[in-house]
């Protein structure tokens, strides 16, 4: 399954919409290698990637939210905080088991909150942002 930047997905706000694409990019790469039969060397670079990804758009979503004084920055931010925990302690279990078909499902279930997240707040969000 390849993830795509659909329209129920795109928020309308450029730096958003820019960055999950990036983060759709590389989970497709995962795939693809996967589908290649190189899935376990290409899975400790998506979590490396994926870590310091979440990072830098969270931070950058939530700058966008205390410019525009988004009312729900708190609970935004909560969710972002506890995200960024679950995926640290991903990289964790792969790091100390290694990658195996366990840690892409873990990374797959990740991604799926991440899409729920995107198709929702992230686009209600942008709507603030955006003035409307």
């Amino acid at each position: 399954m390849r993830y795509e930047l659909t329209q129920d997905l795109l928020t309308g706000n450029q730096l958003i919409d820019s960055e999950h694409r990036q983060l759709f990019d590389a989970i497709n790469a995962l795939m693809d290698a996967c589908a290649q039969g190189a899935g376990r060397t290409k899975i400790n670079e998506t979590v490396q990637f994926l870590n310091s990804y979440v990072s830098k758009h969270f931070r950058d979503e939530e700058q966008l939210q205390l410019q525009s004084k988004y009312p729900g920055y708190n609970a935004h931010h909560t969710f972002h905080e506890g995200y960024k925990r679950e995926l640290a302690a991903a990289a964790n279990q792969i790091g100390a088991e290694g990658p195996s078909v366990k840690s892409l499902h873990t990374l797959n279930t990740l991604v799926g909150t991440l899409i729920t997240h995107i198709r929702t707040e992230d686009k209600r969000v942008a709507r603030h942002v955006k003035g409307g």
